[in-house]
């Protein structure tokens, strides 16, 4: 089974312009999370999957100099930017990472790869749904066959958009899986090791700083135990826990919830 592991890219973010860019301990955030990735043993061949627009040219230019693949497509339609990059390297699987998780845990990622090659019978499989890790840690692996027939059929602007609703939204068509955080804990709404506010940034920064020089494998435990030594680190960005694209969809969506729920008990809690 060849996997091609595809890491979505973009100068033109919408809150935070440029965040892949921003300097983690004197490199390129992404480069940082990319070295993150690369430490898992399942993913395949990598390529970072960026977009024709001209601010994209910088991601293609420190592709080239990191002897790192680089596949450029549609900006705003991630799901054939993604389509067309796993037909290119004759994908059998595409594991689907986006550039927003600096902190993800390799580990974590092999066990979603895993799963998925143990159950051949499965076309997806996820730790999204329901999401129980950190948030940041996000994994979606599928068939070639599953995103080309999403590809191929999916109209919704946002099923373009975010590559794989399509996907586990017909979970009467397609087989689905899905790898929860083995502690039995939901950290998924608590936790936010992403990035897309300035806050995120200064909090992501401080975790490297803390941990990055001693240990370059640092996983999820390290930054909990740190979180837990050093609370104050966790308020950085606290106040943007638990958001998701999924908030702009709840009338549309039909297989969240787990996160409705999570909404609604977070409004009775200040209510």
């Amino acid at each position: 089974m060849k996997v091609v592991t595809i890491i979505q890219a973009r100068m033109s973010s919408t809150r935070l312009p440029g965040k892949i860019m921003l300097p983690i301990l004197g490199k390129p955030l992404l480069l940082r999370m990319i070295e993150r990735v690369q430490k898992a043993q399942l993913i395949g061949k990598l390529v970072v999957a960026t977009s024709y627009n001209s601010d994209d040219d910088e991601i293609e230019k420190l592709c080239a100099e990191n002897n790192l693949t680089c596949f450029r497509g549609n900006l705003t339609d991630l799901l054939d930017r993604h389509y067309q990059t796993g037909k290119k390297y004759s994908a059998d699987a595409v594991v689907k990472i986006p550039s927003d998780c600096p902190l993800i845990d390799p580990q974590v990622i092999d066990k979603v790869i895993e799963y998925y090659i143990k159950n051949d019978d499965l076309d997806f499989v996820s730790n999204l749904h329901p999401a129980t890790y950190p948030d940041g840690n996000d994994v979606e692996i599928m068939s070639f066959a599953s995103l080309e027939c999403a590809w191929k059929d999916a109209v919704k602007e946002y099923e373009r958009e975010h590559t794989t609703p399509f996907i586990w939204e017909h979970d009467d068509v397609f087989k689905i899986g899905n790898v929860a955080w083995e502690t039995g804990l939901d950290y998924s709404s608590t936790h936010r090791w992403t990035i897309d506010y300035p806050e995120d940034y200064e909090f992501i920064r401080k975790i490297y700083e803390e941990l990055y020089p001693t240990n370059k494998k640092f996983s999820i435990n390290n930054i909990l135990s740190l979180l837990s030594r050093k609370p104050e680190i966790a308020e950085i960005n606290s106040q943007y826990s638990g958001r998701y694209w999924y908030e702009n969809h709840l009338d549309e969506l039909t297989n969240i919830d787990e996160y409705k729920n999570k909404l609604n008990n977070d409004k009775q809690k200040t209510d």
